[in-house]
């Protein structure tokens, strides 16, 4: 694999694995977290390893991209909200927009045989 494909694969995955880890972390140190967030958090942790690792990486990209895309819609509800609320969801939908485009041209650019 091509040392640019790796680091925007291992560079993507550190989204993942940061933040899965994180809300895993908390968890662990008590914090109330809901059943749904614990296997979310696991998912995107999990996810972030096989980015990483490059891991059939055409397919966990677009399971990526589409995890980024259901979150942006269903946890940054900009058009709902008014005032400076609004301006900080739009910035982490887009952030997630942004993500869903560089892991689908991930997927994209991925070489080798297929299986």
């Amino acid at each position: 694999m091509k040392s640019e494909i790796r680091l925007a694969s291992w560079l993507m995955a550190s989204v993942f694995l940061v933040m899965g880890g994180y809300r895993l972390w908390h968890a662990l140190q008590g914090v109330p977290t809901a059943n749904a967030t614990l296997a979310f958090s696991a998912g995107e942790f999990l996810l972030g390893i096989a980015l990483a690792a490059g891991w059939r990486l055409r397919a966990t990209a677009l399971l990526g991209a589409l995890l980024m895309l259901v979150d942006a819609v269903l946890s940054h509800r900009f058009w709902t909200l008014q005032g400076a609320e609004q301006g900080t969801q739009l910035l982490h939908f887009m952030k997630n927009i942004g993500l869903v485009g560089g892991l689908f041209l991930l997927s994209t650019v991925v070489v080798g045989k297929r299986r």
